[in-house]
Parts: C-alpha cells; sequence; structure tokens
C-alpha cells in the first residue's frame, strides 16, 4: 500500500556560496527531501546532502535569463510537493534577503501546504567578513545598509542616495552594472575619496577582490573584469581590512606626494 503524501515545503538558505557556510538545520532539512528545486547560486555540493531518490531539480536564473521564471518556480514547489511531499526550495544566502522567499511563501500557503523557512548565512554580511571587512566596527560604523543594486524597474535603488549621506556602511547587491551609477551618486556628494570594495563569487574558490576609492574603482573592476554575481561594500570601515590594507597605504602615499608637489 502506498504511503500517504504528506505535502510540505521548506525554504533553506545555502548561505553565501561555501558549502560548508549552510547550516546544519539546513543539511537535516536537505536529509529529509524528497524533492529538492535549487538555484544557479548553488554549490551542488550540497545535493549530496539529499537521499539519492530525492529528485533533484534546477531553477535557478542567471542575470539577464529569463530562463524558469518565478512563477513557474512557484507552481513547481506546489506541483512537486503535492505529488511527492517533501520539498527542500534550496536557495542562495538567505531567503528572505533579495531571495523572494516571502513570493514563495506566499503563493505556497494558498494551496494549503505546510512551510517552514530555514534562515541562511546572508551574503551581506559574510562576504564581507570573508575578506576581512567588518561591515560595523566601534568609532568607525554604526550601522549599514542593505541596499538592491537593480531594482524590479531595473534602475538603481533611490535608497542609495540617502545611505551615501551618513556614516553607514553601505553593501549593495546586484551592482554590478549599476558600478558608474553607483560612483556618480557618490561623486555628486564631493565623497570621490569614498573607500570601495567588490567581491564577485565571495567564499568560493572563484573568488575575486578589488578595492580602490571611487575615483579609481570602475577602472580598476574593468581591468580586472569583476561580474557578477558580486557584493559591493562602500565605507570607512573597507580600510580596516587587512587583505585590502596595502591598497589605501598607497592610495594615502599617492596623496601625499601630490600634495608635496603641489606646495
Amino acid at each position: 500500500m502506498r504511503n500517504e503524501v504528506r505535502p510540505r515545503v521548506t525554504l533553506v538558505g545555502a548561505g553565501p556560496g561555501d558549502p560548508e557556510l549552510i547550516t546544519l538545520k539546513g543539511v537535516l532539512a536537505l536529509n529529509k527531501a524528497d524533492v529538492v528545486l535549487y538555484d544557479a547560486l548553488i554549490d551542488r555540493a550540497l545535493l549530496h546532502h539529499a537521499p539519492d531518490k530525492a529528485l533533484k531539480i534546477f531553477v535557478g536564473k542567471r542575470h539577464g535569463s529569463h530562463q524558469n521564471p518565478q512563477d513557474e518556480t512557484n507552481r513547481l514547489c506546489v506541483v512537486y510537493a503535492q505529488k511527492y511531499g517533501h520539498v527542500v526550495r534550496l536557495k542562495g544566502g538567505d531567503p528572505f534577503v533579495f531571495g523572494r522567499g516571502a513570493e514563495e511563501l506566499d503563493y505556497i500557503q494558498q494551496f494549503g501546504i505546510d512551510t517552514a523557512v530555514v534562515p541562511g548565512i546572508s551574503s551581506t554580511v559574510a562576504v564581507p567578513a570573508s575578506v576581512g571587512i567588518p561591515v560595523t566596527k566601534r568609532g568607525i560604523s554604526e550601522s549599514y545598509w542593505v541596499i538592491t543594486g537593480t531594482t524590479s524597474s531595473g534602475a538603481l535603488s533611490d535608497d542609495l542616495k540617502l545611505a551615501c549621506r551618513s556614516k553607514a556602511t553601505v553593501v549593495l547587491l546586484m551592482g554590478t552594472k549599476k558600478l558608474k551609477e553607483i560612483v556618480h551618486t557618490y561623486e555628486a556628494h564631493g565623497l570621490t575619496d569614498k573607500p570601495i570594495a567588490i567581491v564577485e563569487r565571495g567564499t568560493t574558490r572563484e573568488e575575486k577582490v578589488v578595492a580602490g576609492t571611487m575615483e579609481d574603482i570602475v577602472a580598476k573592476a574593468t581591468e580586472q573584469q569583476i561580474g557578477a554575481p558580486a557584493i559591493i561594500v562602500i565605507g570607512e570601515v573597507v580600510r580596516e581590512s587587512p587583505r585590502l590594507r596595502a591598497v589605501y597605504e598607497e592610495v594615502l602615499c599617492e596623496h601625499q606626494l601630490i600634495s608635496w608637489s603641489n606646495e
């Protein structure tokens, strides 16, 4: 006699990229999955935590791609839960930080399906930390903003104009294609010497880091061919990274030389 299917969906945050940075609770959820629906930025090693018999289905989206639109992903969560039982929706970072996790839950719950959320380590904090940048540090930054670089309309978020006026650290996701606009926003407020770092594929083996100021970051990012996915960190805390300290010591020396030459 076939066991009765008990539909349920668990949204699991996979963390910032390194497969070892998923939580234990996330691993335990995968252990009990009948189906895993996973995103583009998920390390495939995480799929080994699911049973061999579990279905593993890619539902990811890449920047600029219309493959697997969100509505279809929502529908698949429901269809597979009703057919097989426990669906683990495996999402990069944390499901509720620009992960559209709340939208997925709203849709799934309309069908009376039980849902649960396993928070993930957000890349907004973990990626800066992985290169030695503290998003807050006593005496330097009392708070931090997390802003999307690209809104649903495709524009740069207006929140950046507010954030750049404060002393807070600013962390931008999905902002690499808007880098020139981001720089212009700071330049418009006279903040050309504001420190900025871009970390591509943070916490993974493919990680690339470039750092500088608003004056030179576009040229550096172009030279290093920095692309998505990447985290942009702006603020004085960037100078605090031991890994990046040499960059800012070099900038300081250059400014001193210019000052001496003008005397």
